[in-house]
């Protein structure tokens, strides 16, 4: 069967013994041809030292125009205990804040202790809740009937009413003979046209209201 190639960290493990049995500085194309030897291939040597070079177990520097990689097994070993340093503080950290969201949890629970007296109460207000709900529901079916919307409504209709009695005969005289105005007004008080000459019949366009709110 094909043999399994090697996993990432395990990659990183072959790279950094190469650093720590010679303790030596190697260039990439150094390591590239070191690589194979250790069962790294040469096209993952450069993502291997790369992330070694990440997590600081390996160290990378420019001298001239050349960069060069090393590793100690002390200074490696200074870097992990830096880490666990680290990971050690957050853990703390992390443990001491779950222990106060659990005392703040606790703090709310209190008063809600489950109990009949509490489901009663808990019904009640979902009662009321639904209550309220149909009754707005209802109140907007019979928004139309508003006493408010109905007087503003009626208003509305005796203006215009008004307004068509006013200008039906007159205006269609005005519209038709521009150039006899005068005449015409002479004409209107000698044949007794008034304003309201022409009465159009108002039609109540506003229902009067019925149902609860007309009671």
């Amino acid at each position: 069967s094909k043999k399994r190639g090697l996993s990432l960290e395990e990659k990183r493990e072959k790279m950094l013994q190469i650093f720590y049995e010679s303790q030596d500085f190697y260039l990439l194309k150094e390591l590239e041809k070191l690589g194979p030897r250790k069962g790294v291939i040469t096209q993952s040597v450069k993502d291997v030292v790369q992330s070694l070079v990440d997590d600081d177990l390996v160290s990378k520097d420019k001298i001239g125009t050349s960069v060069y990689f090393w590793s100690l097994p002390s200074c490696s070993g200074n870097q992990l205990s830096n880490v666990y340093r680290k990971l050690d503080s957050d853990l703390q950290s992390n443990k001491k804040r779950l222990a106060e969201l659990v005392k703040q949890c606790n703090d709310l629970k209190k008063g809600r202790e489950e109990s009949d007296e509490r489901e009663e109460a808990l019904n009640e207000l979902k009662s009321i809740e639904q209550k309220y709900n149909e009754l707005k529901e209802e109140m907007g079916r019979y928004a139309d009937n508003d006493p408010a919307t109905l007087e503003a409504m009626k208003n509305a209709t005796e203006v215009a009413h008004a307004a068509a009695n006013r200008w039906t005969v007159r205006q269609w005289c005005s519209n038709n003979f521009p150039q006899a105005k005068e005449q015409l007004e002479n004409l209107y008080k000698e044949v007794g046209i008034t304003d309201d000459f022409d009465y159009l019949e108002a039609s109540p366009a506003v229902p009067s209201p019925t149902g609860p709110m007309g009671d």
